[in-house]
């Protein structure tokens, strides 16, 4: 009985936080079942509040031609863009950056002042360049580059294990050839650090 009490509270903290979108748009609906009623994501479903709207566009483009192949992108986006049209496309990228969005602070805050070394000055000796080279030096992003800062600790020790092995999240992005090179504690750091960037 306590257990559905506590569902039925979060439930209805979470309808008092949604924005007025929530029940008008049949496209933000079917983002937000996985990605928040905030946009703020979960561990597996990345943040879009936020996030550049030229990288949102990207990625859609790359689930559309099943260039971004991990597993959930596939057993989940592919077909959740199938249908998507260019301009509803357009206005949800920018719709989701135009919400503020919020850290997700879930690392382990005391590998974030290594995971900020390698952010800022790369692993020389690895042949490694700083993450703030290309995704700026607060990981706000930069047109099509994603903002990291602040993304789930999970989701993005995730993704750069996956793009390790050899997952892509574009046709032209360096990301597999870059995490290739990063050991699992360089990772953890990574994404520790980024989890904490407000």
């Amino acid at each position: 009985m306590k257990r559905i009490g506590l569902k039925m509270a979060i439930v209805a903290i979470l309808a008092s936080s949604a924005p007025s979108w929530a029940g008008e748009s049949a496209a933000v609906r079917n983002c937000t079942w996985c990605h928040g009623t905030g946009a703020q994501g979960y561990t597996v479903a990345p943040r879009l509040a936020g996030q550049r709207p030229q990288y949102i566009l990207s990625q859609i483009r790359s689930f559309r031609e099943h260039a971004r192949d991990n597993p959930f992108s596939k057993q989940y986006m592919w077909n959740a863009v199938a249908a998507l049209d260019s301009q509803t496309a357009r206005d949800l990228a920018n719709y989701f950056a135009a919400i503020p969005p919020k850290g997700a602070n879930d690392g382990d805050s005391t590998l974030a002042s290594r995971g900020r070394t390698i952010y800022l000055e790369g692993i020389p000796e690895a042949n490694i360049v700083s993450c703030y080279a290309c995704h700026g030096p607060n990981a706000e992003g930069v047109r099509d580059i994603p903002r990291l800062g602040g993304l789930a600790y999970f989701y993005l020790k995730g993704r750069l294990e996956q793009w390790g092995q050899g997952y892509h999240s574009g046709t032209e992005s360096p990301m597999p050839m870059v995490a290739s090179h990063l050991g699992p504690n360089e990772i953890e750091a990574l994404a520790s650090y980024l989890s904490f960037v407000k």
